[in-house]
């Protein structure tokens, strides 16, 4: 099986190709774009179209490597020493697996998400390069080696808040997920707003690509924030001239769901200011 858009996921021609590429190669996939453009759902739907479960591993920036493999849980352990416990004679009861060990572990080929890799420290990546190259690794612990009984399809997110090591990066398949074009865009929006009027969209859509290309925007809306727009709009009735740029005000209608910050906000106040001088 391959790859392809779905009925709940548009894919673009170039990542259906990066996707197969990646299970070809047996690779980590290293996917970047901006926050919203559908990166972790990508997983999933890569997990529901190869008939894969999917185990996801979603980072913080106090996430080490180290919990991806195993933990070592010496607290409990030495508490139940203290209480005449029998668990404690067999270290292997105070072993906790991480994200890596259950998908090396699984039966059968599964979908391992690295979600937003980019947000634990520097080092973390480097120090899963081994793993990820050999797809096995040692328990000091215990003594035994725990080794992938079936290599998983590595699907690995990053919004590029850093730099990831060149080491790191040889080892992945590498797709930068463009923003969608107009017509790219009406297909994801019936996907989730099936059978929506074509002039409202029209509408709707002409007024977002407005906003993302204003000079000076801080946060540009995302493919995710332009779905909840519609929702808001589909909800209030809005009519399609209600969402037209006029010279009273540059603020669209309903527009917390697209501007995130105050500075864009008062951008476009300005905006609408000047064009009423100009007028």
């Amino acid at each position: 099986m391959k790859f392809g858009s779905t009925d709940a996921y548009v894919a673009a021609d170039d990542l259906t190709v990066a996707v197969n590429a990646a299970v070809t190669l047996e690779r980590p996939l290293l996917v970047k774009g901006e926050p919203g453009t559908g990166k972790t759902e990508l997983a999933r739907q890569v997990a529901q179209s190869l008939g894969m479960p999917l185990m996801e591993w979603h980072i913080k920036s106090t996430t080490r490597a180290q919990q991806g493999l195993y933990e070592y849980d010496a607290v409990s352990r030495l508490r139940d020493s203290q209480l005449g416990d029998e668990r404690v004679h067999d270290v292997a009861n105070y072993i906790r697996r991480g994200k890596l060990w259950q998908a090396f572990a699984a039966p059968a080929k599964v979908v391992l998400l690295i979600d937003e890799i980019d947000k634990a420290d520097i080092e973390f990546p480097n120090d899963l390069l081994q793993e990820l190259d050999r797809m096995e690794f040692h328990v000091y612990e215990t003594g035994e080696t725990v080794k992938a009984k079936e290599r998983p399809v590595v699907i690995i997110t990053s919004n590029n808040e850093k730099e990831l090591p060149d080491a790191f990066l040889r080892r992945c398949f590498f797709h930068y997920i463009r923003f969608p074009d107009l017509e790219t865009m009406k297909k994801i929006v019936e996907v989730h707003h099936p059978g929506i009027k074509q002039d409202l969209l029209q509408a709707a859509l002409t007024r977002f690509y407005e906003i993302r290309e204003t000079d000076g925007l801080k946060k540009r809306p995302s493919t995710s924030e332009v779905l909840d727009w519609l929702k808001l709009l589909l909800a209030e009735d809005m009519r399609p001239e209600d969402l037209r740029k006029d010279g009273r005000s540059a603020l669209p209608k309903l527009h917390g769901a697209l501007l995130k910050n105050e500075q864009d906000v008062q951008l476009f106040e300005r905006l609408a200011f000047m064009a009423r001088r100009g007028g």
